[in-house]
């Protein structure tokens, strides 16, 4: 399977702008728009419909599920650890929140999401997405690649009426936030397992000097759009049924603009510079590290929080961007791609005896 560097460097700029996201949330500058720059979460779920979905035969079960717990489990652990152990505002800590942040199932209980980490809600719903996936792969390649694509969207529009189910609908603070559960956000792994299958069916954009500007556009419209206090409520504001599938719905053509100009026409790009490529190998620690190193900018740099600054927003996004990449860097290095394959090298060890016993 080809290997696309141009869309390392779009998972780096779905990291950054997740980052931006929470740098204004907590500088309180106001700006709606850049609140939606949260929709780099789409962009991950794209990327990860895409990208695992291409590639679903490549592995038998065991070795799919063995590189998704290579692949993220050693950071993951030692990231929630660490700001477990370092942060002040984390602890204290019940027991449930311990053992679900742990296993990336805080999104199931009340009060799941800790300072320092409540950015994981998202892996939650990545984790629940791989989980399925050999299983979606198995029913799925059981119809023709026509049938797999008319399923697949029409799951993804089915996806947006989660949040009218009655037990979604009837959320009420201190409950379990059923609302972002993952089965709401299957639309965007729809679009990019959609990509996917047209890749294989030797689909190809056009996407040169126009067409990927237009998609660039219409992205940075749907994030403008889904901003407007008529489309839905700004900032934490729980919204009603019809404002979320509104803005789920607007997150699927953001996350496709993005992505699906880059996967099925692909070429060398400043998207696949080695700075963008550096960054978006890092880009899993940055997101992991970022909300833990903006808990400790504010007091570091001597900044109120929630000030409405601009000056402010441009000093702790700088700091959040810096140390969040550095960070990013060294765990990559030093975490990321050691665990990795210590537990490949486990995992080989373990078949090798079981294959020396049994012969």
């Amino acid at each position: 399977m080809r290997f696309l560097p141009e869309l390392e460097g779009v998972r780096a700029l779905a990291a950054l702008a997740v980052v931006i996201t929470h740098v204004s949330f907590q500088t309180a500058t106001g700006w709606a728009w850049a609140e939606r720059l949260d929709y780099g979460v789409a962009v991950f779920f794209v990327l990860s419909g895409f990208l695992l979905w291409r590639r679903r035969h490549a592995h038998t079960v065991g070795q799919y599920a063995l590189s998704r717990v290579a692949r993220l489990a050693p950071l993951y652990v030692v990231c929630v650890v660490a700001v477990l152990a370092l942060l002040p505002d984390a602890s204290p800590l019940t027991l449930p929140q311990l053992l679900t942040n742990l296993t990336g199932t805080q999104l199931y209980i009340a009060d799941g999401l800790v300072p320092g980490l409540t950015q994981l809600w998202s892996l939650c719903v990545e984790f629940a997405f791989y989980a399925v996936l050999p299983l979606m792969a198995w029913a799925l390649d059981r119809f023709s690649a026509r049938g797999r694509v008319l399923l697949i969207a029409g799951a993804g529009v089915l996806s947006l009426g989660w949040g009218f189910l009655p037990f979604v609908a009837g959320f009420e603070s201190g409950q379990v936030n059923t609302q972002i559960w993952p089965p709401a956000y299957f639309s965007w792994f729809a679009v990019g397992m959609l990509a996917a299958e047209a890749e294989a069916a030797q689909v190809r954009l056009r996407a040169g000097r126009v067409v990927r500007p237009v998609c660039w556009s219409v992205a940075a419209g749907c994030g403008w759009l889904a901003s407007r206090e008529w489309f839905g409520p700004q900032g934490l504001v729980h919204p009603a049924p019809d404002e979320f599938a509104r803005r789920i719905a607007a997150g699927a053509v953001c996350g496709a603009c993005v992505v699906v100009p880059v996967a099925l026409s692909p070429r060398e790009s400043w998207l696949s510079a080695p700075l963008m490529r550096a960054l978006g190998r890092w880009s899993y620690g940055v997101f992991m590290w970022h909300v833990a190193v903006l808990a400790i900018a504010f007091p570091l740099l001597g900044v109120d929080p929630f000030s409405g600054s601009a000056g402010d927003f441009a000093v702790v996004a700088a700091f959040t961007v810096v140390v969040s990449c550095a960070l990013s860097a060294a765990t990559y290095v030093l975490v990321e791609v050691p665990g990795r394959d210590l537990i490949r090298s486990l995992a080989a060890d373990r078949a090798d005896s079981g294959g020396s016993a049994g012969s």
